[in-house]
């Protein structure tokens, strides 16, 4: 049996915070691996214009490739649509029957929980992790184990505007993610 971490998010583009949350989620629970799953379409968020699910699965999968720890799963990409995390969990657990698995969010979503699809069922499918973030109340009924976490102020919507504006972005991405963008000139305008 493995115990793995599961991080879903848009990773438009992905970007340090994301690294650094899911390596303290690593550490702190003494998980196995941490699978990164991207959004296809998440119901509650825009794509940004002109960058491409190929595109940000590449930038995902050389943010994370030199950790042995981390994988990028792409089943959400594969399916397309609608992307709803009960239907990826249940996916994966008749896929891994065996295995325990740790989701992952953030802070923000902890106070959602009550809206999201069928959390009942989620929370037999899988242990839920909240990772801090200033300015939230990580108080709720549903069972959550909280990860001490120092956040960092980086988003993918600053990179995103940094870019446009023509402003570094060195330091918030990994290297080769930054080389990715501007190869390919992603977020420029």
């Amino acid at each position: 049996m493995k115990r793995i971490g599961l991080y879903g998010g848009t990773y438009d583009p992905p970007h340090i915070g994301h690294l650094l949350v899911a390596e303290t989620v690593l550490e702190f629970l003494e998980l196995d691996e941490i699978w990164f799953i991207p959004n296809a379409s998440p119901p509650h968020k825009r794509k940004s214009l002109g960058v491409s699910n190929e595109d940000r699965v590449k930038m995902l999968s050389e943010a994370t490739k030199d950790h042995p720890a981390f994988k990028v799963d792409e089943r959400e990409m594969n399916r397309g649509g609608a992307s709803y995390t009960v239907d990826t969990l249940r996916e994966l657990k008749e896929e891994f029957p065996v295995n325990d698995f740790y989701f992952i969010i953030g802070a923000d979503s902890v106070e959602t929980l009550p809206t999201w699809k069928e959390i009942d069922v989620m929370l037999e499918l899988v242990h839920f992790v909240a990772v801090n973030r200033e300015g939230y109340q990580l108080e709720t009924s549903y069972p959550v184990t909280v990860v001490p976490f120092q956040p960092v102020s980086i988003s993918s919507t600053d990179i995103r505007e940094r870019i446009a504006s023509g402003k570094s972005i060195r330091y918030r991405v990994p290297t080769q993610v930054e080389k990715y963008i501007r190869e390919r000139k992603l977020y420029e305008s």
